[in-house]
């Protein structure tokens, strides 16, 4: 876990959960537009990601391994005493989903950024049949992601740092995407379950790794007070690292800032 200060007089705390295959790493200009704009930043790598070393490369041995670990974020994020904002990206989204189905924590606003509710392309059924006896007799056997980062993101930049990443994970345990699999189906069998808590549904238009209309399904079930769903057209998985990134971003902290006015911060 990382904290990074606010450039400014403090008016809330963004704690950023990371996705797949990626780490805290590669949210630089996101980190550093939050803090520009008066919040704490609170981000680290997942179990297996990144730098940490608390489990294998691109393995889990349970999903509630990430929910623990952002558990933990959100808890330093209280210690500052100000108001809360959780935003997760794909995986990270999900992972945030569940969290709040299952732990009552106290945030005053969601953003998730093509949250991982359904994937575009799943193996071949011979391929995910197999992976249901390898998850008991060969959890830890690791296959290659497929993620191509030409599937994630439009930005040419983003996508040569990306080649040059080593921390960037290319394999997955067969556990791993069992556990993926389990907590998507999770999310929707348990979603009355999620908290009525200010929400904001930020998707690619174009997403080639997200099933947006899995996203847009699960949206549509929630029965919250307030929620909001806004669809980037032409825009691939990683929103935050397209071209467009400055108006999403800009998109999101108006909802942020709306919600602060709302519960009466005062800067």
């Amino acid at each position: 876990m990382r904290k990074w200060e606010a450039f400014n007089e403090p008016k809330g705390v963004m704690v950023i959960v990371h996705g797949a295959m990626e780490h805290h790493g590669r949210y630089g200009w996101l980190t550093e537009m939050w803090r520009i704009n008066g919040f704490h930043v609170i981000m680290g790598d997942l179990p297996g990601q990144g730098l940490t070393t608390r489990s294998k490369r691109g393995h889990v041995d349970s999903f509630d391994e990430y929910i623990k670990e952002i558990h933990e974020w959100i808890k330093e994020a209280q210690t500052f005493a100000l108001p809360i904002f959780v935003l997760g990206h794909s995986m990270g989204g999900l992972t945030v989903i569940r969290l709040l189905q299952d732990i009552e924590v106290y945030i005053d606003g969601v953003i998730l950024s093509s949250p991982c509710l359904g994937l575009v392309d799943y193996p071949a059924i011979p391929i995910n049949a197999l992976s249901v006896g390898l998850n008991w007799i060969l959890p830890e056997l690791k296959v290659s992601s497929n993620m191509d980062i030409d599937l994630v993101t439009r930005s040419d930049d983003i996508k040569e740092r990306a080649l040059n990443d080593s921390l960037y994970v290319t394999k997955v345990s067969v556990r791993w995407y069992r556990e993926l699999l389990k907590a998507m189906k999770t999310a929707f069998t348990k979603l009355t379950n999620f908290p009525n808590v200010p929400l904001l549904v930020l998707q690619g238009g174009d997403d080639k790794i997200v099933n947006k209309l899995d996203v847009m399904d699960w949206f549509n079930q929630l029965t919250i007070s307030e929620k909001l769903y806004k669809e980037w057209e032409n825009c691939y998985h990683e929103i935050f690292n397209e071209p467009e990134r400055d108006r999403i971003f800009d998109y999101a902290q108006s909802f942020v800032e709306i919600r602060l006015r709302q519960i009466g911060y005062n800067e």
